[in-house]
């Protein structure tokens, strides 16, 4: 009888063996993992879930200090560590009933990269010299994170990815934008650097903002009704912004960078909306305002009653919203090809706004000409530019792009030629000039520049009804 009951004990032990432990579940979401790199000189949150009231520890190798808090009654955590001066590698130990263990951690400069196809583009895409830049993307202190196409109809907290080292196995699938952006900054910060990429192809902006701010704002909504289905992507608010986005807070972010307005030419007018909504619904998220650097929109013949033209006006007034920049590519874009395929001096030019402007890098241009003011002078309209005061060139015999218009809001073709770091444009049609347009087409070819050689963004000096 005795050996029956230890038999049975036996096999009692035996079976509770082989279930698994309750109690060993506290865990991370996937933005924190192994090789990934946290913000520098900053209070970062680390966050997850465990059991009710279980206690949670979190230890870095960089101070070899200890945090301690305990798992909420919904089974959450967060503790707050503040991380030192770009280096590494680290450690950093989680512990609950059971243990986690994230090695190979760097601490440098983390930006967020968001956006559709053009930010989305890889080297496998195809991108100009891919085989060359390909085999030379060995930079073990550069981290790439793909946040995984995801869609939901209310916000989740977690999100598909992993943290992985750039090598040229990796830096062919990863965002190519991303990848150039983060390598000039690495070289010339001499700090590691993490890349997020969450971008989705032919997504508008509507489905990166929280869609209770775009029901809010009638206007908003019913462009966004416009929205035509598509076989590739959602369009509806807020599908990605839940996905692919809102788990990411607060994960600690120098700032983003972003590509995108493409899939919002049916409606340019509203993006001037739209974008400063995003812009802020994205600070509001993080609690703090970050640098939000974007690209305009390259110029492509395809975009329907220049409406390429119009929503590049509209991001270039977008830079009215505080702690904002834009580069502008229309000089190495493809008026045939709405991917164009020089992703590195799209990279560049925005590594050289960051380090300009975010990192004080000051001797690094990183704008062309921007429109400031326009006075006239008898049958002469006299442009003035920001970012112009080295001068002005045109890159060709003539500049070309230019339209002035009287009252009758009547555009014709104006001649305009360079004087100092001003453009004096006029027509033989146009006695007294009311406004001015430049490059005010879908496809254009650039010819006015600074003397830092970058383009001067397209412009209109006025605000009538779009004919």
């Amino acid at each position: 009888m005795r050996n029956l009951f230890l038999i049975a004990l036996l096999l009692v032990v035996l079976q509770l063996s082989t279930l698994p432990d309750v109690r060993a579940n506290v865990q991370l979401p996937a933005i924190f993992g192994n090789h990934m790199v946290l913000q520098q000189n900053a209070e970062v949150t680390i966050w997850g879930w465990a059991r009710a009231l279980e206690d949670v520890t979190v230890t870095s190798s960089w101070d070899q200090k200890t945090v301690k808090t305990k798992a909420s009654n919904q089974a959450k955590w967060e503790v707050k560590l503040n991380t030192p001066a770009a280096g590494g590698p680290y450690t950093i130990k989680i512990e609950g009933y059971n243990t986690i263990l994230l090695e190979d951690v760097l601490i440098g400069e983390v930006w967020l990269c968001s956006g559709q196809s053009n930010m989305e583009w890889s080297a496998r895409a195809g991108i100009d010299n891919a085989e060359q830049a390909v085999a030379q993307a060995d930079f073990p202190s550069i981290r790439f994170f793909s946040v995984a196409h995801r869609t939901a109809d209310a916000p989740q907290l977690d999100l598909g990815g992993q943290w992985v080292v750039c090598t040229p196995e990796t830096m062919k699938d990863f965002s190519a934008v991303a990848y150039f952006f983060g390598k000039d900054l690495h070289q010339n910060l001499k700090v590691p650097v993490g890349l997020i990429n969450s971008s989705w192809g032919g997504t508008p902006a509507e489905t990166w903002v929280n869609p209770d701010l775009i029901e809010e704002n009638k206007a908003m909504a019913a462009s966004a009704a416009t929205q035509k289905q598509v076989a590739w992507c959602p369009v509806e608010p807020g599908k990605t912004y839940h996905t692919m986005l809102r788990p990411l807070v607060p994960f600690r972010i120098a700032g983003a960078l972003w590509y995108q307005g493409e899939s919002n030419t049916n409606d340019p007018e509203n993006y001037a909306t739209l974008l400063p909504t995003l812009i802020n619904n994205w600070r509001s998220d993080w609690g703090y305002e970050f640098p939000f650097y974007y690209v305009q929109i390259a110029p492509f013949k395809n975009y329907g009653l220049q409406a390429g033209a119009r929503l590049r006006d509209v991001q270039r007034r977008t830079l009215q919203v505080p702690n904002t920049g834009m580069v502008v590519i229309s000089d190495i874009g493809n008026n045939e090809n709405i991917h164009p395929t020089n992703k590195h001096d799209v990279g560049k030019r925005l590594a050289n706004l960051a380090l300009n402007q975010t990192y004080g890098k000051k001797e690094l241009p990183y704008s062309g000409p921007l429109y400031r003011d326009m006075k006239t002078e008898g049958n002469k309209a006299v442009l003035y530019f920001d970012h112009a005061d080295k001068g002005l060139v045109s890159k060709g015999k003539k500049l070309t792009g230019f339209e002035v218009a009287g009252a009758d809001q009547k555009f014709v073709k104006a001649d305009a030629r360079i004087i100092g770091n001003t453009v004096v444009v006029q027509a033989k049609q146009v006695k007294n000039p009311a406004a001015v347009r430049f490059e005010w087409n879908n496809a254009v070819e650039a010819s006015l520049f600074n003397k830092d050689g970058l383009p001067a963004s397209s412009f209109r000096t006025d605000d009538w009804a779009v004919k």
